[in-house]
């Protein structure tokens, strides 16, 4: 088959418009009578945009010589992002694909399925067939432009035309709901993974900007004290909505209801991803005032602990700190090949969780100063979530074992959900009964997991939403803290007090403010108003 440019690319950009925006498509007219002629021609105004936006996109980077690589290319990450938008309802925005192309081998393994299988071979297997078979019409180089140009100013009108002709409608849609631009596939990975690479390159090109120099540690005069541990625990994807000790009506924290732990009740996440809220956890800057540019070129607070001479140690059974320990103590938790664990809690080269804790053991015994110590888990990660505790913490049955979610039923996503989130409490609370048995630190611990989880309801599954439009489950996290007896002396908490507060509403703006308050660490960035313990010492 012979064909021009501009007619195999027309090709691509209608089959695109109509098979890969499904999900585009139902947001847009879902709430709309479609027996009315004017909600047709809104469709027919929509489709002739995208298919215009997405030919003048193609037609700008493609000749003869790059036409099929570039076809090629797109058809293949057009597949990927249509298989997770049509399965998860995933918005990709520049943060979702951030956390896409930071995704390790670990977690791409998990979402292999035959139902991807399939899709990719509908959607980039037959297509790229098709294109192999497809003989380029060759022009004179003059020629070619003359009748490039004039095609992208038809395009160009075209697609004017028809966002005019229901701008009214159209306009007041996407500004009202802002984010469903970020379904309109491929348009919404070219776009995000522009800003990505951009932002990327910006933040790599100088050094991270200084936080909090003038940091060190200031102690109340006349307290006698030992050195002091404090393990903060990155949560993932663990949603308040499933915590036994904030309501829920299973127990899925029987381990840490039998602790003296205080449970925050009403905390609020900085982000919907990991991308997002782990740099933003550990910033100054916070939800509050949210930049994400300036986070990520920013120093942390564990350079904040370095300035006050406080040792951190980032322990990773994850896909990394997302920049938040660069050039500071990393390790990644795992097991010597000769334990005698490793079939137990490393199937598949994947460890559980419970690895963090065996990691923190030398550290206490080494560091005769105050530490910090970070555990960052893998905790509910999904969709795998059946993957994420040993068989004999799968109390709630029978659990979903496919990580095309929507094969199976809203209870068995729940159980095993359920299962991963009663295996977190289970290791936090070997974590508090470890940090017991120091005699060397006083010691305590901050839980906070790093954003929460769609299980199916209204369609949506996994995380990622859009902070503006995320549902309550994928922003409102679980938070418990402890403290050994010497360290709530030596800091002189009142804990009824903080009981009290924890049920108040709190954020991850805390975390940073509060750890540094802990510690006894005054800085310029240091503000008590947003240190959780501060008014309770």
């Amino acid at each position: 088959m012979t064909l021009r440019v501009e007619i195999l690319l027309l090709i691509t950009s209608i089959a695109i418009s109509a098979s890969s925006n499904t999900v585009f498509w139902r947001a847009l007219l879902t709430e709309r009578d479609m027996a009315l002629p004017a909600n047709w021609l809104v469709a027919a105004a929509m489709f002739v945009l995208i298919t215009c936006l997405h030919f003048i996109i193609l037609a700008l980077v493609s000749n003869r010589w790059t036409l099929k690589p570039v076809l090629a290319v797109l058809l293949i990450a057009n597949a990927f992002a249509v298989y997770f938008i049509n399965q998860y309802t995933v918005y990709l925005d520049p943060t979702m694909l951030r956390n896409v192309l930071r995704t390790d081998v670990a977690e791409t393994a998990d979402l292999l399925s035959f139902g991807m299988l399939q899709h990719l071979f509908f959607y980039a297997v037959l297509p790229l067939l098709f294109l192999s078979r497809v003989d380029i019409v060759k022009l004179p180089i003059l020629r070619a432009l003359l009748i490039r140009i004039g095609i992208l100013g038809f395009a160009f009108f075209l697609g004017a035309a028809a966002l005019l002709s229901e701008f009214q409608d159209l306009s007041a849609t996407m500004r009202n709901q802002r984010a469903m631009r970020y379904l309109i596939t491929p348009a919404n990975f070219l776009y995000s993974g522009f800003r990505v690479l951009t932002a990327e390159a910006e933040v790599a090109s100088r050094p991270l900007a200084a936080v909090g120099e003038d940091a060190a540690q200031i102690f109340a005069p006349g307290v006698v004290r030992r050195p002091r541990v404090l393990v903060l625990v990155v949560g993932e994807t663990a949603r308040a909505a499933n915590w036994g000790l904030s309501g829920y009506t299973r127990q899925t924290t029987a381990e840490l209801a039998k602790l003296d732990v205080i449970n925050f009740t009403n905390t609020t996440s900085c982000g919907t991803n990991t991308e997002v809220s782990v740099p933003c956890m550990f910033s100054q800057i916070g939800r509050r005032d949210y930049d994400e540019s300036q986070i990520r070129s920013s120093e942390s607070l564990l350079h904040v602990l370095k300035h006050a001479e406080v040792r951190s140690v980032w322990i990773d059974n994850q896909s990394g700190c997302k920049g938040v320990c660069a050039n500071l103590e990393f390790i990644r938790a795992t097991l010597p090949p000769e334990s005698s664990d490793v079939a137990r809690l490393c199937p598949g080269g994947q460890c559980f969780d419970e690895v963090l804790a065996d990691s923190i053991r030398p550290l206490l015994s080494s560091n005769p100063r105050d530490l910090v110590i970070v555990l960052h888990q893998m905790g509910n990660h999904g969709p795998a979530y059946f993957k994420r505790y040993p068989a004999g913490f799968e109390q709630f049955t029978p659990v979903c074992k496919n990580v095309e979610l929507g094969k199976c039923t809203q209870q068995e996503i729940v159980n095993a959900y359920d299962n991963a989130l009663s295996y977190t409490d289970y290791v936090l609370a070997q974590t508090i009964a470890l940090l017991k048995l120091q005699t060397s630190h006083d010691a305590g611990m901050i839980y906070v997991s790093d954003h929460g989880e769609s299980l199916g309801e209204n369609n949506l599954y996994l995380h990622g939403v859009p902070f503006s439009i995320a549902p309550r489950v994928q922003t409102h996290v679980p938070m418990v803290m402890w403290f050994s007896p010497g360290f709530v002396e030596a800091n002189r908490i009142k804990l009824d007090c903080l009981r009290e507060r924890a049920k108040l509403a709190s954020s991850h703006d805390n975390l940073f403010h509060t750890t540094l308050g802990l510690l006894d660490i005054r800085s310029a960035v240091y503000e008590p108003a947003l240190d959780l313990v501060a008014e309770c010492r």
